[in-house]
């Protein structure tokens, strides 16, 4: 197990074997994942498609991951095109 201090501004440092161990370097991101009396750390490399069944959703369905790409690629072409 390994652990950290929170600092009075609530910084941390990642202890170095869990950035070995998420192949974090310099300027990558994490994520905070809060589930019940836990918190789970991951790193954010890639798309949102990496993220797929990381998150709970409080919708009955899962949430199709592609489909929403798309939908946000649209909308971003069409904000575009209207500036």
């Amino acid at each position: 197990m390994h652990s950290s201090t929170v600092t009075s501004k609530g910084q941390t440092t990642i202890p170095k074997e869990v950035r070995r161990f998420l192949h974090l370097k310099p300027n990558d991101k994490v994520v905070y994942i809060p589930d019940g009396k836990r918190v789970f750390l991951t790193s954010i490399n890639g798309t949102i498609l990496d993220l797929k069944g990381v998150v709970k959703h409080m919708a009955k369905k899962p949430i199709d991951f592609f489909r929403l790409r798309e939908d946000v690629k649209k909308k971003v072409a069409k904000e575009t095109m209207e500036e």
